[in-house]
């Protein structure tokens, strides 16, 4: 399954790529000394594709909420302290009151502990049962599955990922008195800025090669 995303993901990306390109390509040459129809169709696409990227960028980084596991990536256990949890629409974020409401998810607010690494706040969404995860609150504990070379893709194991014991065991001795977690997750590069950065880099290729062949 990896191998197919990355291979449906990969032309996607080079065509984000070329048509960022040529429509920074195209203002920049209307702006400097093409005609107008030319600065204004870049102007257009420029908006376009930037508005886009932003959508990306937005959708992958909810606040402090954390983004899914990778399939097939790598994966670790660590410890977390359940601050709360609360079901919201899937789509709006509205808080819901109903947790069989068939469009709820749940939200569970915790505080990771991975070995190694300074404890950070997050919010982590799960579509699993919502009455079983309220009995986290009132634990107070839970074990999380994490991403070690991308720590923000945080998740909760379902009921067919039986936790170990031992971290079990783990989450119970965390004492919340000592845990002082970090404003939020570690971030990664955002969304979209790959995409733009080659774009960048596919205009300041057409533009020489314009300016070399005229």
């Amino acid at each position: 399954m990896t191998g197919v995303s990355r291979r449906v993901r990969a032309p996607l990306a080079a065509l984000g790529a070329a048509a960022v390109g040529l429509a920074l390509a195209a203002l920049v040459e209307g702006a400097s000394a093409g005609p107008t129809w030319l600065l204004l169709v870049g102007l257009t696409a420029t908006a376009g594709a930037l508005t886009a990227l932003g959508a990306v960028a937005e959708g992958g980084r909810d606040g402090e909420g954390a983004a899914g596991l990778r399939p097939g990536g790598p994966q670790a256990y660590a410890p977390a302290l359940v601050h709360s949890v609360r079901v919201v629409h899937r789509d709006t974020g509205r808080l819901l009151l109903d947790p069989e409401h068939p469009g709820g998810v749940c939200v569970v607010d915790l505080t990771v502990v991975p070995e190694g690494r300074r404890p950070f706040r997050v919010e982590v969404r799960h579509s699993g049962d919502a009455r079983g995860l309220r009995g986290l609150e009132r634990q107070g504990r839970a074990v999380v599955r994490y991403d070690p070379r991308q720590p923000w893709r945080v998740a909760l194991p379902g009921r067919a990922d039986p936790v170990p014991p031992e971290w079990l065991a783990r989450a119970e001795r965390l004492d919340p008195a000592a845990v002082r977690p970090a404003q939020g997750p570690p971030r990664g590069l955002p969304p979209g800025l790959g995409v733009l950065a080659a774009g960048v880099l596919v205009a300041a290729v057409v533009l020489l090669v314009v300016h070399v062949v005229g």
